[in-house]
Parts: structure tokens; sequence; C-alpha cells
């Protein structure tokens, strides 16, 4: 069985994590999760390399191989649950995902 996307939610002491929200906000109405992880997402490949131009009139390209760094929170809201994974880009939630029900 899927969740909704709808439903991607966190519900955090009467107050829920939504979309877009920053890190310090979701820390107010969450709490410190058990656990975060941090790590590099490699730009799309759709993505066009930053090309600039080069005082001998050349270009150069810039980031080529840049990553756009991500974390991952999780939480482990409590007994017939499902353990929340939120996922920050920018500073700002992105997505939520759930892992394995609490027994």
């Amino acid at each position: 069985m899927s969740v909704p996307a709808s439903a991607q939610t966190l519900n955090c002491n009467r107050d829920f994590a939504q979309m877009g929200d920053s890190k310090f906000a979701i820390l107010q109405k969450c709490g410190e999760p058990i656990f975060k992880d941090s790590f590099c997402k490699k730009p799309d490949a759709s993505t066009q390399p930053l090309v600039a131009p080069t005082a001998g009139g050349g270009n150069v390209i810039i980031n080529q191989n840049a990553c756009e760094p991500v974390e991952e929170w999780t939480y482990k809201p409590g007994s017939g649950q499902f353990v929340t994974l939120l996922l920050f880009e920018n500073g700002a939630l992105k997505r939520i995902r759930y892992g394995s029900r609490i027994p």
C-alpha cells in the first residue's frame, strides 16, 4: 500500500512539517531528529554547465562537477507510525518519505 502524496506530512506536537519549511522551522515544530545525514546530490543531466568568458577570448566551464548539498533528517514519531525522512535542499523541506512502521 502506498501513501498518497497529499498525505506526506509529519505531525509534530499538533503542528505539521510542510513543504518549503526551513530547517529552523522544522526544529521548532518537531525537535531534533534521531539521525541526520548529509550528502551531495549531482545536478540533473539536463542542467547546462555554467560557461564564463576568459580574458584571452575563450570560455571556461565553471562548476562542471558541482553538486547540491542535501540533508536528510530521520524522525521516529511513535509506536504504530512510520519512520519519517525529511529531505532538505537549499535549506528548505523538499520531500517527505516514509520508512517502515514502528512496532
